[in-house]
């Protein structure tokens, strides 16, 4: 996937408001990045354009070395909601891109159970959201964004709204998954959480204040696997700190 030059910027009463201006990147198949920046620099902006729900008004989104003008069957997408359906058990909720796209119901319930053993929840497919809790909603999401086995996820924030905690078995479940599939998807996430993103990422991707540039891209060499352990590691906290003066 590749940024050129992206540009965006939103229509108010008053004014045009600058968002991202003249970004350009590259992602590899397989590689786990985090963007950060600022709080309100343009970070969920990318993030919707990379996954075709918005178009700039300057630069291109590629993918596969196209350009990429709609959202894609290739790229999922998980948002800090989980937006689950209150009225539909879990299965139902994870079945749901499937009967959009009207696979057969024996195939997709085929996806579905694998979808919800990826991410633990088996024995909760019949529960409903309201039976669940906030880490819980938020596997169901990811398994939503999984089922139909897309090559890219994006994800914004999609820990942001839990607690430290649980936080942190997400983040490693997340990498357990990102491990256990073959070849790697490719993951892109927004995080506030700059020891999240070094735990995660291959590469830190940092946005300036808006109207947003690449301020930096950070490789993160640490050997994986990874753990909550790195954060007392002295390479960790100097690629933390490296991180936090890049976002200033």
């Amino acid at each position: 996937m590749q940024a050129i030059h992206l540009a965006k910027q939103y229509t108010t009463q008053q004014s045009q408001l600058a968002v991202l201006e003249d970004i350009s990147f590259e992602i590899a198949d397989g590689e786990l990045v985090c963007l950060v920046g600022p709080s309100g620099c343009g970070k969920s902006t990318l993030l919707r354009l990379l996954a075709g729900l918005l178009l700039p008004e300057r630069g291109e989104v590629r993918l596969h070395g196209q350009p990429l003008l709609a959202p894609s069957p290739e790229i999922g997408l998980v948002f800090q909601k989980a937006n689950l359906m209150p009225w539909r058990t879990v299965f139902d909720n994870v079945i749901l891109p499937l009967q959009i796209q009207h696979l057969s119901l024996a195939e997709a319930t085929l996806r579905v159970n694998h979808a919800l053993s990826m991410v633990g929840l088996s024995e909760f497919a019949t529960s409903y959201p309201r039976e669940l809790s906030g880490g819980m909603e938020q596997r169901v999401a990811l398994a939503r964004a999984l089922v139909y086995d897309p090559q890219i996820l994006l994800l914004d924030e999609p820990f942001g709204a839990l607690d430290a905690l649980t936080r942190e078995r997400l983040n490693q479940e997340l990498l357990r998954l990102w491990t256990a599939t073959e070849p790697h998807k490719t993951i892109i996430m927004v995080t506030h959480d700059v020891n999240e993103a070094v735990l995660l990422a291959d590469r830190v991707l940092v946005l300036s204040q808006r109207p947003a540039r690449l301020a930096a891209l950070i490789p993160i060499p640490l050997p994986r696997p990874r753990s909550s352990a790195l954060f007392y590691d002295p390479q960790f906290g100097a690629l933390a700190n490296q991180v936090r003066q890049a976002i200033r």
